[in-house]
């Protein structure tokens, strides 16, 4: 590297930094940072908040990889989730910064693809972590949890608890909001068919047919809307025996309406997470099983993938058989159940996040 060229990328970090401290979070090292062999390329990190556990999770990983990678990274995030102006101008810095591409949750999956055309002309490398956009072939790649399969397997651990208990279910579901986003579409459906149910349209929450399902309501993934959810499914069924929840910030609240009920002891609930405070649900009995996510792996690979396209210009292949990389998900339960591959607790807690 010449000595103009570094002193053109020192400006553009130092722009970036500065940039990225308005957005309210940031990573940037100097030109020497990280210990790889890589040839110092900027490469961008932009989260939804640097507040959820998860997306904090995932910014540790993406800093790990890029010390290990030798490139350097600036991170970005929303005030809040639904902050796309900030994504927006996220972008902006680093198409400024040269950089080679970028990792991004995306806040709004459809007002972003505009922004994410722009940096995919200049000849960055786009990836999305976790969240697909709309239409997901706006990036180049992917890397995320099979959310379907998240939901498939704790409705196959609920099935097999269920028959060796020789009960009937009467299912409540607990997800999202009314906007029927992919992941709160996907979890629920392979929830369901995971425990048998015809789910008829595998894209649309609510147009199954089974009288095993006592409702649907919404939490906005929060502890206090899986409270008032719960609260509302038991005045319409007090019967209800299983509880699926989008994450396990709902399926906390979910609890807390039916100890409050006096039906705690009664009800096994489900969700999808595998953040410390959910696999500490898991032992102490309050969730029966939960999907692990990985977002730190997530990270890691989208940091590697960058800095090889960097290297060389090759761009990252999908998981075989699927549209997107799979980076897994894992069944956590200390009620494992006949046919069904888990963790227990205990390798959750070595593996969790938050």
């Amino acid at each position: 590297m010449t000595m103009n060229r570094r002193g053109r990328l020192r400006a553009a970090l130092a722009a970036g930094c500065a940039a990225t401290l308005v957005l309210g979070t940031a990573a940037c090292g100097g030109d020497d940072a990280g210990g790889g062999s890589g040839d110092g390329s900027v490469v961008g990190l932009i989260t939804k908040t640097d507040t959820n556990p998860f997306f904090v999770k995932m910014k540790e990983g993406a800093q790990q990889a890029a010390d290990a990678q030798g490139v350097q990274l600036q991170s970005f995030a929303g005030k809040q989730d639904g902050d796309n102006e900030a994504q927006v101008q996220a972008i902006e810095n680093l198409i400024s910064a040269g950089a080679k591409g970028f990792l991004i949750t995306p806040s709004d999956s459809k007002a972003i693809v505009p922004s994410i055309d722009k940096a995919k002309q200049s000849g960055m490398l786009v990836i999305a972590l976790d969240t697909p956009t709309d239409p997901a072939d706006a990036v180049d790649a992917t890397f995320a949890t099979d959310n379907y399969q998240a939901g498939l397997l704790i409705g196959q651990w609920a099935k097999a608890k269920f028959a060796k208990e020789g009960k009937t279910a009467r299912i409540a579901l607990l997800d999202l909001n009314a906007n029927q986003v992919s992941v709160d579409v996907q979890r629920d459906q392979g929830f369901l068919e995971g425990f048998g149910v015809d789910v008829a349209d595998k894209a649309r929450i609510g147009d199954e047919n089974d009288p095993r399902i006592a409702g649907h309501d919404v939490t906005d993934g929060a502890e206090d809307g899986g409270r008032t959810a719960m609260e509302n499914l038991l005045q319409k069924d007090p019967t209800i025996n299983l509880v699926y929840t989008i994450n396990e910030p709902a399926a906390a609240g979910a609890y807390q309406a039916l100890k409050a009920a006096g039906k705690d002891k009664d009800v096994t609930i489900v969700s999808v997470d595998g953040g410390c405070p959910g696999v500490d649900n898991v032992k102490a009995g309050v969730i029966g099983a939960t999907s692990m996510q990985f977002p730190l792996k997530m990270a890691q690979l989208g940091i590697e993938a960058l800095a090889k396209f960097a290297q060389d210009g090759t761009k990252p292949a999908a998981t075989a058989g699927k549209s997107f990389v799979d980076t897994g998900a894992t069944l956590i339960t200390d009620q494992p159940q006949d046919g069904v591959q888990s963790q227990d607790s205990a390798w959750g807690k070595e593996n969790c996040w938050g």
